[in-house]
């Protein structure tokens, strides 16, 4: 008794590549686009979509909110009401912070964690160019989630506008060129910090917390330290500290030209100065750590 055999063999053999080469400006394109797609869960199970589109829906809720409330508040005594400004939704808090503390560290472990570095370095590219490319995709992103809300805000105002659209773009014309520069400021910020934590651990629940942990410690010490200053001396010195908030403080220097009045650091000569340091300091100190960091890797 024998079997009849169904199987069958194909010899493809092995072809040498013969299309085109991109280089390594093609390289860097790659990993860009393979960093966006796994932080926004593209091409992946629903489950690793949950997160960052729910987060994006979440803090879109505010600019609904505020273009509802102007249409039903128009030709009434209350029309001039905002549920929130244009300067308040940039870096909106918990939300934002979540976005970069579950997106930073999915694109960054995994290449540790399933030892993906020395295939990636064995392509055209440097330690430098993974994490600029890296942070590029996350800023990209972070700026997307920080950008849109504001976008939903001013179509939405300028159609229920009294005036007419074309009125209320005249009139807030500012915001066009601010939204976008204040945005660019937090997500290159928030970014930045975010790969660095995740480049320490290959495990994204813990990169994400310290990601979380080190902003909020350093929010309440200098809450702390500059609310115990009677006199004031040393309050904007610990005021300017607050990573958490900083660059909220560089945000107001584009929408208002100054530091907050009501802020810490309103009214202090040289505190718009120190905010500006302070945030080139933390990005450029942080970018020196991340490029060493995979320098070393890569050699």
């Amino acid at each position: 008794m024998t079997a009849t055999s169904t199987g069958a063999v194909y010899d493809r053999g092995y072809r040498p590549y013969d299309g085109p080469r991109g280089g390594r400006n093609e390289a860097r394109r790659a990993l860009w686009r393979a960093s966006v797609r796994r932080a926004l869960g593209l091409r992946r199970s629903w489950r690793q979509k949950v997160f960052p589109w729910t987060l994006l829906a979440i803090v879109s809720v505010p600019a609904v909110v505020n273009v509802g409330i102007a249409y039903l508040t128009r030709d009434t005594v209350a029309e001039e009401f905002e549920f929130i400004t244009y300067r308040e939704y940039v870096g909106v808090g918990t939300a934002l912070l979540l976005f970069v503390a579950l997106t930073a560290p999915d694109i960054i472990c995994p290449d540790r964690r399933h030892r993906m570095l020395p295939l990636i370095f064995a392509r055209p590219l440097t330690g430098t160019d993974y994490v600029v490319t890296k942070v590029a995709a996350l800023t990209a992103i972070v700026f997307a989630f920080g950008f849109l809300p504001h976008v939903v805000l001013f179509v939405g105002q300028a159609f229920v506008d009294r005036d007419g659209s074309l009125t209320y773009v005249r009139a807030n014309a500012e915001f066009i060129w601010q939204v976008p520069i204040a945005v660019a400021i937090v997500a290159i910020y928030y970014s930045v910090l975010g790969i660095l934590a995740a480049s320490f651990t290959n495990r994204r629940a813990i990169a994400g917390a310290v990601f979380l942990i080190v902003l909020l410690v350093a929010s309440v010490v200098s809450a702390v330290l500059s609310g115990g200053d009677e006199e004031g001396v040393f309050s904007s010195m610990w005021a300017v500290v607050n990573l958490l908030a900083l660059p909220l403080r560089v945000r107001d220097l584009v929408f208002l030209g100054e530091m907050a009045p009501d802020g810490p650091l309103g009214g202090i000569d040289g505190g718009a100065t120190a905010a500006v340091v302070t945030y080139l300091a933390v990005v450029g100190t942080s970018m020196a750590v991340l490029l060493r960091r995979y320098r070393w890797i890569e050699t």
